[in-house]
């Protein structure tokens, strides 16, 4: 063994010993142990390949992303899985993909719309935005919290070009009609699968029924490298063309370290270039940089071999806590998973009943005040949202529901990190609100 292999086993050894001593199990103690809503969960060997990148010091993507990117898109059950530094911009990187002049008259262009839900995260509309086509709104069921499927023919124009929507929570939208609807009408469909790893419709998984998806590796979702995300396709061209959007906008498709991966690297004519044109320095698209870092997809190989239990353990807090609040429906409405889905939950949703004279607010109160982490409903209707106020859109119908969400929704944690006992204590205090609080008049 050389001193260098020697070193570097020794290394990792105290990594694993570190661990032990830096992040020793803890126990919960109710009302004085805060109770996330989301967190990372991970052992030693996130930390192990973590130290392990770094010793290479290969600081862009390299063995352990090439790695990560295959074992995913095998979870899938597709070709590709790209990496990118976050679930935005994947979300980027998948909208803008599809307005490529290579696609011909299958591009979105400016002005072209795209439909979607005025209830969700930022970034699954901001790419319509900055794209310059134009978002058009639909409303969403309660309790699933997704895009309402009745809406579709009301909302199609002869601009509608595209589909995107997230899977609220986890919760997929309804595959069985989005799917149908965007090929009667020849639409692109982009899943945004940020909050959905493992979610499937029909024991088909999310992310594997448009022509493109995305998720999300921030430290809140399914598994986590700190910060990063991907684009998934079965699509080649959609692959190629992510990738030039995700590097810059150039048109070579070499790895970072390789070149002359097509073999004609000076024998390029694109554009009014000069014939021979370095291939590595020629750019088809007006692109950006958001690779991430081999460190980042070495804690992600790791944390993809717990994937399938973290899906399982979300599962189970899900169902514990919806048994649970069986006997308070006159003040809570329970989420319902969509027809023919299984989905692998992101949040426990909660619309509080006006009728019951208790408010969002007095339960989100008295919960913090336990320790216990709520959050709303991302941006509740997006329209009422400072930044959307002036923006190009189509709105279809008042968007109630999208108001009461606004106004009654929020949600609590089914990470893999919550015991029984933390879900017990969710389900006590729940069960004090409702009976405690005073009643609004």
């Amino acid at each position: 063994m050389s001193r260098k292999q020697e070193l570097h086993d020794k290394i990792l050894d105290l990594v694993r010993e570190y661990h032990d001593a830096a992040f020793p199990a803890r126990t919960f103690i109710p009302g004085e142990s805060s109770v996330q809503y989301a967190g990372r969960v991970f052992d030693a060997e996130e930390i192990v390949n973590l130290v392990d990148s770094s010793l290479e010091f290969w600081l862009t993507t390299g063995r352990y992303a090439t790695q990560f990117e295959k074992a995913f898109a095998r979870f899938f059950g597709l070709r590709n899985a790209l990496l990118v530094n976050s679930g935005s911009s994947a979300n980027l990187v998948a909208l803008s993909c599809l307005t490529s002049p290579k696609l011909g008259g299958k591009r979105l262009q400016p002005g072209d719309e795209v439909i979607t839900t005025a209830t969700g995260f930022p970034t699954t509309i901001n790419p319509i935005i900055q794209n310059g086509l134009v978002p058009v709104f639909l409303d969403v069921e309660i309790p699933t919290y997704n895009i309402q499927t009745s809406d579709l023919e009301a909302a199609l124009s002869p601009r509608t070009r595209a589909i995107m929507a997230a899977h609220t929570l986890g919760n997929p939208f309804d595959l069985g009609v989005i799917k149908a609807f965007a090929e009667k009408h020849d639409l692109w469909l982009v899943e945004d699968c940020c909050d959905a790893v493992g979610s499937t419709y029909n024991g088909q998984l999310c992310g594997t029924f448009g022509d493109i998806a995305t998720t999300s590796f921030y430290p809140a979702h399914h598994m986590t490298m700190g910060e990063g995300g991907a684009v998934l396709t079965d699509k080649p061209m959609l692959k190629t063309l992510a990738e030039s959007f995700r590097d810059w906008g150039r048109d070579c498709w070499c790895e970072p370290g390789k070149d002359n991966t097509c073999g004609k690297r000076f024998d390029w004519q694109l554009g009014t270039l000069p014939c021979g044109y370095d291939h590595k320095y020629t750019y088809s698209h007006i692109g950006y940089n958001l690779k991430l870092t081999d460190m980042q997809a070495a804690v992600g190989v790791a944390q993809l071999q717990k994937l399938p239990g973290f899906i399982a353990a979300r599962r189970d807090n899900f169902k514990a806590l919806y048994d649970g609040l069986a006997d308070l429906q006159d003040v809570y409405i329970r989420p319902e998973a969509t027809a023919n889905t299984d989905p692998s939950w992101f949040g426990f949703p909660i619309a509080v009943r006006p009728e019951s004279g208790l408010t969002r607010h007095q339960i989100v109160t008295f919960l913090e005040a336990a320790k216990i982490s709520t959050r709303l409903l991302f941006g509740g209707n997006l329209l009422r949202q400072p930044a959307y106020q002036d923006t190009v859109h189509r709105a279809i119908g008042d968007l109630k529901n999208c108001d009461f969400v606004m106004n009654n929704v929020f949600w609590i944690g089914v990470y893999p990190g919550l015991s029984p006992a933390h879900i017990s204590y969710m389900l006590e205090q729940l069960h004090n609100a409702a009976k405690q609080l005073p009643v609004m008049k």
